[in-house]
């Protein structure tokens, strides 16, 4: 298996926009690692990411039935801990405005999971698990991403659940 080199990404639109969502998902990211600063209109976080671009081939080790079923943030194992997680930086620029929704800003040991970053009606949208959301207020933005120092080996990947079961609120509309 070839490691792929340090990510350097730069986003102008939303299909752009879905290569960073990729290549963050699943970030851990301390709250006391996120700033807005209003003056430069610049919102910018460390993120601590997991490599998925490294881990195409790699066998998962079977996960224990005993332990029930997956839920979303369970974690696979793998033997031998190939896979890894690295730093990397992230600003978005043109940023006019910060708000918050399920996240406590004074908690700052605490750390949030990155779900997806998306553009919706011109503002850009960080969803976490528990959900928990960062709604950035912009009018032309653009978005960087650079990973920062040696990645690390880990032996956990994440894992999502994925159900063909509509949403609650799709399935009261369908009834």
């Amino acid at each position: 298996m070839t490691k792929a080199r340090p990510l350097k990404l730069r986003a102008i639109d939303a299909e752009d926009l879905k290569v960073i969502s990729a290549a963050l998902q699943d970030a851990i990211i301390p709250i006391g690692d996120m700033t807005y600063l209003s003056d430069e209109q610049c919102f910018a976080l460390v993120a601590n990411r997991f490599k998925w671009e490294d881990c195409d081939d790699i066998p998962l080790v079977p996960r224990d039935p005993a332990a029930g079923p997956l839920s979303d943030g369970d974690v696979r194992f793998a033997e031998d801990a190939p896979f890894e997680r690295t730093n990397c930086g992230v600003c978005f620029s043109g940023i006019t405005g910060v708000k918050c929704r399920g996240i406590d800003l004074h908690d700052r040991r605490q750390f949030l999971l990155l779900l997806a970053v998306v553009e919706e009606n011109g503002r850009l949208f960080l969803h976490f698990a528990g959900d928990g959301c960062i709604r950035l207020e912009t009018g032309n933005w653009s978005c960087r991403l650079e990973d920062i120092g040696d990645p690390w080996p880990t032996g956990l990947c994440p894992c999502h659940v994925t159900t063909d079961e509509p949403e609650p609120s799709q399935r009261a509309q369908t009834a």
